[in-house]
């Protein structure tokens, strides 16, 4: 990575980051305009930027050229105010190496991906994926490190593929992740993952600058206000945010299927369609009984995002 962009990729990066659900139109296909109110009640609640195309992006469901569009469309909904980030991950590395390219060339800030996961899901074979898509733009790449343990002396050697400064980081083991971050003589940027815990990993003060999650699209003023709140030391106030956050993340993965998470985005106003098959859309009536629930938590309100 040159020298200049080193300087200014962690510019204005921390903070509260949608891993943005893919919206779908009443035909399946992806729909821009979603997109674009998505993106502008995110920024109006206090969001810093979103992660696109991510986990809960449906990103293994979504084909080449609707991962282009997502990204374009954010492109054009962000219009420079704020940051996003791309996950470029893919079964196939060169698939990863071409959503990167694509990222670079429409203006996307960072780009990221997951390990591989079919066929060869071992150390080396990330590494080799990563250094792969990193070698193929100068944009600043985030690791995604999701369900697997950080080993803090082996995973140092991420942070030696160029281009590399940052992680997202969804896990729970902080403990670990203070020693790696640690051991690093590298300027870097860590977001925590886990929703539930986004406080928990705030509090560790020189680890993570902010956090990337699901449940940002839905409350995004509750994430916002808790790095905010961290970031000034108020961890107090920041606990009684974090704990009504927690209560909509306790109804919304309390199922197995995806649908329910976005159907909370239809609660608010802003219907992204349900999750691709295999996931099951709901039906009328498991979608009333679930709206009920949501709405007598009293934390949002029907259509808030609306108004």
């Amino acid at each position: 990575m040159n020298t200049k962009l080193t300087e200014k990729c962690f510019k204005g990066m921390n903070g509260a980051y949608a891993a943005m659900f893919t919206p779908f139109d009443k035909k399946g296909r992806v729909n821009p305009e979603r997109i674009e109110e998505i993106v502008d009640y995110g920024i109006k609640n206090g969001l810093n930027g979103l992660y696109l195309t991510g986990t809960t992006g449906e990103w293994w469901l979504l084909s080449l050229d609707e991962r282009m569009l997502v990204m374009e469309s954010a492109v054009k909904a962000a219009k420079g105010r704020c940051k996003l980030i791309a996950h470029v991950g893919a079964n196939c590395t060169d698939d990863s190496v071409e959503l990167a390219k694509y990222a670079a060339k429409i203006g996307i800030d960072w780009i990221s991906s997951i390990t591989p996961q079919l066929y060869r899901n071992s150390f080396d074979a990330a590494c080799y994926h990563y250094k792969t898509i990193t070698a193929a733009t100068d944009l600043p790449f985030m690791v995604y490190s999701m369900g697997s343990a950080l080993v803090p002396e082996r995973d140092i050697r991420l942070f030696d593929i160029p281009n590399v400064k940052g992680i997202k980081y969804t896990g729970r083991d902080y403990y670990a992740a203070q020693c790696l971050k640690r051991r690093l003589d590298q300027e870097t940027i860590w977001f925590a993952g886990c929703d539930e815990q986004l406080l928990c990993g705030l509090a560790l003060d020189n680890v993570f600058s902010g956090g990337i999650g699901t449940t940002y699209n839905i409350i995004p003023k509750h994430f916002a206000k808790i790095c905010e709140l961290a970031a000034k030391g108020d961890f107090k106030t920041a606990a009684k945010w974090q704990d009504e956050a927690n209560q909509v993340v306790e109804l919304m993965i309390e199922s197995d299927n995806w649908s329910y998470r976005k159907a909370m985005m239809t609660f608010i106003g802003l219907d992204c369609g349900a999750y691709r098959k295999p996931f099951e859309p709901l039906t009328a009536a498991q979608y009333k009984a679930y709206a009920k629930r949501f709405a007598a938590l009293g934390i949002v309100k029907k259509d808030q995002a609306k108004k």
